[in-house]
């Protein structure tokens, strides 16, 4: 690994303004890095460390003093320490007095004290400035470039001078500063790095029981069924064949339940006759989650199609081809070629040809940087009106699939049809709801509604009482 250079030239530093000087109470992993990017950008650093002399590996050019002298070198104090090592800060309260103190701190646990480690370093000096930042990023974005790392640093602060100063020192590192208001929003912002894919639980829970539910229900058809009735032993079809049936059904299932939560808030629109109305909690986390749920279906769609690729070469479909064509040899017979059937299959194969690709291409604009290089109308064409398009073609690709074997009775195992019956029932529902409400008669209401206009306004609440949603 190659050393990094503490003698780089100052990457964003203005040689026509003098900067701050900066002291940065700690001298870990995280205190170094800052020390050196804030060195790169033209600041001059002082760290304060309980045992200046014994402090290595720090910048060249910076300043290492015993706490209390390396805070009165600087009115800007970064604390990269712990919440549990603050008590020290007590002893500095005058020297403290008027300053601003930048708490980076984080917890092990989400809302592992009463208040957060801002508040509570408020409390032990009152008389000083404190502003919460910097904890959300990681000594590894600061060394590799804010490139390779979120750009993101969430600030939040009583005194709005001092986090203005806060905002001016995130931006001159090249990062972007996002001003979260007071200190009581430090709590939150603590909890930022401690949460596990927040937004996934859901799709990821949901997608889960989807493949189990399924998965066992393909075994009772394919694997227990044949078991029972015919005594044939057909479980390794659990390897490949009853997952290649899994994985496209809930990959089609999770598309359609993108969508569903929008035609659902269009019909409750439509019934109060207004937009300023919340929608139901449950809705509305159905709806933050789409970007998920459409991502995890794609997923499922990508592993539809390795597995359909290995089919070939599968001992038992070359088993079975070998099998027909030695069949065929000795009874001197042949299959005469169906046109329709030619017709069936290569509509089928086309189909869900281009569906995968529109899959792949709403999941690349779902991607932060390609939506970024969008305007809004654009990236709602392509997530509305293509996304509509690829759930058309996924569900005709599964149709055309079924044929005439939708009603036949010789494909229902012990009255259970097929696994891809079942999963056309949400697409399909979506799609017929989807061709009503772009009617004329009722797109022209549900337009108006969205622009603003109340069918009856005495149903409409006070946006005083938390009712309301635009």
């Amino acid at each position: 690994m190659e050393k990094t250079s503490t003698d780089a030239l100052p990457l964003y530093k203005n040689f026509s303004e003098k900067q701050d000087t900066i002291c940065i109470f700690g001298t870990g992993d995280f205190g170094r890095s800052l020390g050196l990017k804030m060195l790169q950008c033209g600041y001059a650093v002082v760290f304060g460390s309980r045992n200046p002399r014994m402090s290595s590996l720090l910048p060249s050019g910076a300043e290492v003093l015993s706490y209390s002298e390396a805070a009165q070198k600087s009115d800007i104090i970064i604390l990269t320490i712990h919440r549990e090592h603050y008590d020290f800060l007590t002893e500095l309260t005058e020297i403290l007095s008027e300053k601003i103190l930048v708490d980076v701190s984080n917890n092990l646990k989400i809302n592992q004290y009463p208040e957060s480690n801002a508040e509570y370093l408020a409390q032990l000096v009152p008389r000083a400035h404190v502003v919460k930042a910097f904890n959300t990023i990681s000594a590894w974005s600061l060394q590799s470039g804010a490139l390779d790392a979120s750009r993101q640093v969430f600030v939040c602060g009583n005194d709005s001078k001092a986090k203005q100063r806060v905002v001016d020192i995130v931006r001159t590192l090249g990062l972007t500063p996002l001003d979260q208001g007071s200190l009581m929003a430090a709590n939150e912002i603590e909890n930022y790095p401690l949460q596990l894919f927040p937004m996934w639980k859901f799709p990821f829970c949901l997608s889960a029981a989807l493949c189990v539910f399924f998965f066992f229900y393909c075994v009772i058809r394919e694997v227990i069924y044949p078991y029972v009735y015919e005594k044939k032993d057909t479980m390794f079809r659990m390897a490949i064949s009853i997952p290649n049936r899994v994985f496209p059904v809930t990959a089609l299932i999770l598309l359609a339940l993108v969508y569903l939560p929008g035609v659902i808030a269009a019909i409750l629109q439509l019934y109060r006759g207004t937009k300023f109305r919340r929608f139901p909690n449950w809705l509305d986390h159905w709806m933050l989650c789409r970007k998920q749920l459409g991502l995890i279906a794609l997923g499922f769609a990508f592993l539809h199609v390795i597995y359909t690729l290995v089919i070939p070469i599968r001992y038992y479909v070359r088993w079975r081809l070998q099998n027909r064509t030695a069949t065929q040899a000795i009874s001197n017979k042949e299959n005469p070629f169906s046109t329709s059937y030619a017709w069936i299959n290569d509509s089928y194969l086309a189909l869900g040809i281009l569906g995968f690709f529109l899959f792949v291409l709403l999941g690349i604009t779902s991607l932060p940087s390609v939506s970024n290089m969008v305007n809004w109308r654009e990236f709602r064409f392509v997530q509305s009106k293509l996304g509509y398009l690829t759930l058309i073609f996924c569900t005709a690709h599964t149709l055309v699939y079924g044929g005439k074997r939708f009603l036949s009775p010789s494909s229902l195992r012990w009255y259970l049809p097929s696994a891809y019956v079942l999963a056309l029932i949400i697409p399909c529902t979506v799609l017929v709801i989807k061709f009503i409400l772009i009617l004329p008669c009722i797109d022209k209401t549900l337009t108006r509604i969205r622009q603003g206009w109340e069918r009856n306004k005495k149903f409409s609440k006070s946006p005083l009482n938390g009712k309301t949603d635009i």
